[in-house]
């Protein structure tokens, strides 16, 4: 199971050979991470409130096929792995066409940033049941590494 939303292809996101630019894959997954925070109860509001924000470390595509105008599209999120107090993690997206073919694969390595500080935080309580309701990758693991 995943957390899964329709992502629509607009004219914008196609490059010169009318498949879609590599940098909309990277936008995609930052919208679907977005949705899923903020369905789960952690929105702008309540980020904004706690000084708190997510970041990346790392960003990686794996492309396997294009996706094209007419494309019918969805993208999945689900949680490989994090730390016990959820500061860090790794979330991994499956781009979908057309019902079942897989177009990308993005991976991201992230964690929690007090925006007031701009350190690296363990986040408050409040983060955890959000973080909780996340999707688990079949292989999902507790990362032993300090928070």
């Amino acid at each position: 199971m995943s957390y899964t939303k329709p992502v629509e292809i607009r004219w914008s996101d196609l490059d010169p050979n009318f498949h879609v630019r590599h940098s909309v894959y990277y936008d995609f997954g930052a919208f679907i991470r977005v949705c899923c925070l903020t369905d789960f109860g952690l929105g702008t509001e309540v980020l904004l409130q706690q000084q708190l924000g997510p970041i990346l470390f790392r960003e990686e595509c794996v492309f396997k096929r294009e996706l094209h105008f007419n494309d019918i599209v969805s993208i999945n999120l689900v949680l490989k792995q994090c730390t016990s107090t959820y500061s860090r993690w790794t979330m991994q997206h499956e781009i979908i066409k057309n019902e079942g073919i897989v177009s990308a694969i993005i991976t991201v390595d992230g964690a929690w940033m007090n925006t007031a500080k701009r350190k690296l935080t363990v986040p408050p309580d409040l983060v955890i049941p959000a973080m909780e309701k996340i999707p688990k990758a079949a292989d999902f693991k507790i990362i032993d590494r300090k928070s």
